[in-house]
């Protein structure tokens, strides 16, 4: 096999030297065959790859660390992000080459952005050969010919063999994911969980794009059919709907999870997709279920029948948290170019438990900015042991683990790209209707469509809103195809003066977690803010 790897650019060019074999940019058969060689997994239906990741089966973000250097030091939000020094990087570097000596390793030269003018050149360096097919799919694949030059940007380097000293290292556990922006440099030791290598290219671009003045965000995006100027993204944390809602087969999906919004539009960062399986239904999600027995999908932390392997999509006795990673092409009405427009609409995404926000409601730039810092969601009874009631969550930017910078870099950026493009903000809730979790039911999903459709088509913004007086958004008084009901809450409750206690309760949830960005922000962001 011709060796597909700028000559200039090896391993040992740069510092790496004294591996066993190195395997530069294997395609998916190769990378199959050597990851069922060497017992990292086992062959299922279709040509897919079953493996289990042991015991760490979702990330570690208390495992993650940024190096403070001089050069980082004023501009990551430290608040959320655990510091490494310099000097335990060195030695968690040194001894990480050490592990390193002898042993084979996977390279895989890719690109974080289908963007051309604001791509990351990403070297990935695995020990496990499926680890090289999992971020062979979930980033871009460069042509054949793009290799010969490829020069990264930065380097990964993924050992689940080598295990960190918290002492010598500086770091929490045996578990480390350290970036050091100075030396373009990320260190991954003691998980096996692929997810820690696409986030980590997630966590770079959002640090590098916004110097840039391009918007990184957690979200997917799809755009009308023949017209990939009218694009629209959907900001939602686990649980809202992100995933289901955007993949409407009715537009073209750019991508279900990474994006970037710059001068030009709206680019994926990835190449492929990492879907939740769990209770995944042939009727309900037909093209996410049919790549799992496609071949060259990853199928993380399924249970099998050991002797026909056919999956169950029900058992969670590994994780809920199962999933299948492949590539974008793998969906029928995904954009070959993953490139659209500036959105027309931002959706922001909510699963209110509190039955208390509307179904749907327009936001102002300022309010749209609130709402991003935000980032509600809610846990509901059931999820966790010990939850008796809804317990409110706030992620800001919808994406608090990967974020590097503060959380008003990215809402200013928002912000600015809004006013500028004209987009139309809306605020989606697929949770409680009626009253809170256990009196009140689930939104019903067709409402949820029917408004999503007027709302992309700009029918919406045709109709007659009045102010929430609560949050001070504007709803939609009648819709058609939608009970006039539904779109005021308080209308729903049987018990009105409960609706406005619980109100007041989340309203006063919102004001607590906003309290953090107030020196942060603009006069007219500040007056958005309820409460």
């Amino acid at each position: 096999m011709a060796t597909r790897v700028n000559p200039n650019c090896k391993l040992e060019d740069q510092g790496i030297e004294g591996l066993g074999r190195v395997y530069y940019n294997l395609l998916e058969p190769a990378l199959m065959t050597e990851a069922v060689a060497r017992g990292e997994g086992t062959l299922g239906l279709g040509g897919t790859f079953l493996v289990s990741t042991g015991a760490h089966t979702g990330r570690s973000p208390k495992d993650k660390f940024v190096v403070r250097t001089p050069e980082v030091e004023h501009t990551i939000w430290w608040e959320n992000n655990k510091p490494m020094a310099p000097e335990a990087f060195d030695r968690l570097y040194a001894d990480m080459l050490a592990h390193m000596k002898g042993r084979d390793y996977f390279v895989q030269d890719l690109f974080g952005g289908a963007d051309a003018d604001n791509r990351l050149d990403v070297r990935v360096v695995t020990e496990l050969a499926w680890h090289g097919l999992f971020i062979r799919h979930l980033l871009r694949r460069p042509e054949a010919s793009e290799l010969a030059s490829f020069a990264p940007d930065f380097t990964i380097i993924n050992c689940p063999g080598f295990k960190a000293d918290p002492e010598r290292h500086g770091c929490r556990s045996e578990t480390v994911i350290a970036l050091n922006f100075a030396k373009k440099l990320i260190l991954i030791g003691n998980t096996a969980y692929a997810g820690e290598n696409k986030k980590s290219v997630f966590t770079l671009l959002n640090y590098l794009l916004p110097a840039k003045g391009i918007m990184p965000m957690h979200c997917s995006a799809n755009h009308a059919i023949g017209n990939p100027d009218d694009s629209a993204v959907f900001f939602g944390l686990s649980g809202t709907g992100k995933t289901t809602l955007s993949a409407d087969p009715s537009r073209i999906l750019i991508g279900d999870d990474e994006h970037g919004w710059s001068d030009k539009g709206i680019f994926n960062f990835e190449g492929g997709c990492y879907a939740k399986t769990i209770n995944l239904s042939p009727k309900a999600e037909p093209e996410i279920y049919a790549t799992c027995s496609r071949f060259g999908t990853v199928i993380e932390n399924m249970v099998a029948d050991p002797d026909t392997l056919e999956l169950d999509f029900e058992d969670n006795s590994i994780t809920d948290n199962m999933r299948c990673a492949y590539p974008l092409e793998a969906i029928s009405n995904a954009s070959p170019t993953s490139l659209g427009g500036h959105p027309k609409n931002v959706i922001m995404l909510t699963c209110d438990a509190y039955g208390v926000l509307p179904p749907i409601a327009r936001l102002t730039p300022a309010q749209a900015m609130y709402h991003f810092l935000s980032g509600f969601t809610s846990k509901t009874p059931g999820t966790e042991v010990g939850v008796t009631e809804p317990i409110p969550t706030f992620s800001t930017c919808f994406g608090a683990p990967f974020m590097p910078r503060r959380p008003e870099v990215y809402g200013k950026l928002l912000q600015e790209k809004i006013a500028q493009h004209g987009a139309s903000c809306w605020l989606v809730n697929t949770g409680w209707t009626g009253g809170a979790f256990g009196t009140g039911k689930r939104m019903p999903i067709a409402a949820t469509r029917a408004l999503l459709a007027a709302a992309l088509d700009g029918s919406l913004n045709g109709v007659q809103f009045r102010k929430d007086p609560n949050f001070g958004f504007e709803v939609p008084v009648s819709v058609r195809g939608v009970e006039d009901k539904l779109l005021d809450p308080r209308q729903t409750w049987a018990d009105p003066a409960a609706y406005d206690a619980q109100a007041a309760k989340l309203v006063q949830m919102f004001s607590d977690n906003f309290a953090q960005y107030l020196d942060g922000i603009d006069d007219e962001v500040r007056a958005a803010a309820i409460g």
